[in-house]
């Protein structure tokens, strides 16, 4: 980190103060959501490359499952890395390279290329979480980390719907290159934004410390970024457990958006735009699931984060049953993709991360996003082998035509939200590290 700038005139903080908090949040929010972009591509292109022979269900399953890998260890390692380096360089980095990738897979036809582009892909992108976190708790205390964590996920649902909605309207009239090459395009520009947008933390441009300026002299200071800081969070049994909940909450997550566009196109037979759309709802919808969830932890449950987890993930699991075993209708299937969002995205933003960031010490933020991130990647990446191969073991050819069966790899999906509700709502009175 960089040596603290002069100290501004005292009559300037609270404005600059407030200007680079909200530069922040933009940064962070729309700069993750964009790079969303940059990891969805292949969901979205699924059909036109088995329709055109380029890859099977199968390799479609290698190919984002090594996105994920490459994320979980990118995640892990980056996390830790992230705690000693400069948030705005890590985070405008990740952006660009991750870019770059989906430029070079938007012309590989090769299942090997494109492996090794999609792990890069993915571990590059696991610099850009980290990064955003240790942004909040540099301009944020403790008691407003709920809402602006909650602002700052709902940046996941922001990509999701631009690619689900935006980039497979592009796809639709163009190739399925345009759901790698267009968002490489946007991102190399988003890339250079934030690094001009964000600063790394007040001291660095003049400003006292967020403690300091907000009066909170009771809080504890964030602890210095330290390797022995870091350690701490291995000897934390709460924190293994919110990591295999994550886990397990991430393959539903993400069974939903790397399939959930075949399954809608291959059972229920709607076009790329109707499913796309769909898709695009219930990422919306997530929008204000994560916002609402910050809030209610924050103020109804007094930062209390496994109260809001066991709400959430009930709803989220009613509204997955909706989704494959509830009415037929288009109207209803929208309703139940909303409902499913809001919900999801609140466990993104506590399990899969907030309740572990609450936890762990302040100078180990980068870390516990590592952990957490790497234990829900690969629940990830497993989901993808394990539901490409539950999906072909059903799958069927008559006269011709091959008929996809979904059945066990939903049970699979519903199962793992389950089993992920309980283990979050087991710590059920863990306390928040001040």
């Amino acid at each position: 980190m960089a040596e603290p700038a002069p100290r501004v005139a005292s009559a300037d903080v609270d404005s600059l103060f407030r200007k680079h908090r909200l530069r922040m949040m933009l940064a962070i929010t729309l700069g993750y959501g964009f790079i969303y972009t940059c990891r969805l591509g292949l969901s979205i292109v699924k059909k036109p490359l088995i329709d055109n022979g380029i890859f099977s269900v199968e390799e479609l399953g290698f190919i984002g499952a090594a996105l994920f890998y490459g994320y979980a260890s990118g995640k892990l390692i980056n996390g830790f890395l992230a705690d000693h380096v400069p948030p705005r360089t890590f985070f405008a980095v990740s952006i660009f390279i991750a870019a770059l990738m989906n430029l070079f897979m938007g012309w590989s036809t090769f299942l090997w290329v494109s492996m090794v582009l999609w792990a890069l892909n993915g571990f590059f992108q696991g610099m850009a979480a980290p990064a955003a976190v240790i942004s909040i708790t540099n301009w944020f205390t403790i008691k407003e980390r709920g809402r602006t964590y909650g602002i700052w996920s709902a940046s996941h649902s922001i990509g999701e719907g631009l690619t689900f909605y935006v980039i497979a309207g592009i796809v639709s009239v163009t190739s399925w290159r345009a759901g790698f090459i267009t968002p490489g395009i946007l991102c190399i520009a988003v890339a250079a934004w934030v690094y001009s947008f964000l600063r790394n933390a007040p001291e660095t441009i003049g400003l006292p410390t967020v403690n300091d300026w907000a009066g909170n002299a009771a809080e504890a200071p964030k602890e210095a970024a330290s390797w022995k800081t870091q350690k701490v969070i291995f000897g934390i049994r709460a924190i293994w457990i919110i990591a295999l909940a994550s886990a397990l909450m991430y393959v539903t997550r993400y069974a939903i958006n790397s399939w959930g566009v075949l399954y809608l196109q291959e059972v229920r037979g709607y076009s790329l735009l109707d499913a796309g759309f769909l898709l695009a709802v219930n990422t919306i919808a997530g929008i204000a699931g994560s916002i609402a969830y910050g809030y209610l932890s924050d103020n109804v449950f007094n930062a209390r984060r496994p109260p809001a987890n066991l709400i959430f993930a009930i709803v989220e699991i009613l509204a997955l049953l909706a989704i494959f075993y509830g009415p037929q209708s288009y109207f209803m299937l929208t309703i139940a993709f909303a409902v499913y969002g809001a919900a999801l995205s609140g466990l993104v933003a506590s399990v899969g991360g907030l309740f572990g960031v609450d936890i762990a010490p302040r100078g180990a933020t980068g870390a516990v996003m590592g952990l957490v991130g790497v234990f829900s990647y690969l629940g990830a990446g497993a989901q993808e082998l394990v539901s490409a191969r539950l999906i072909m073991e059903g799958t069927q050819i008559i006269d011709g035509v091959t008929i996809y069966n979904f059945d066990v790899a939903i049970q699979f999906w519903i199962a793992t939200s389950v089993v992920s509700m309980v283990l979050a709502a087991s710590l059920w009175n863990t306390k928040i590290r001040d």
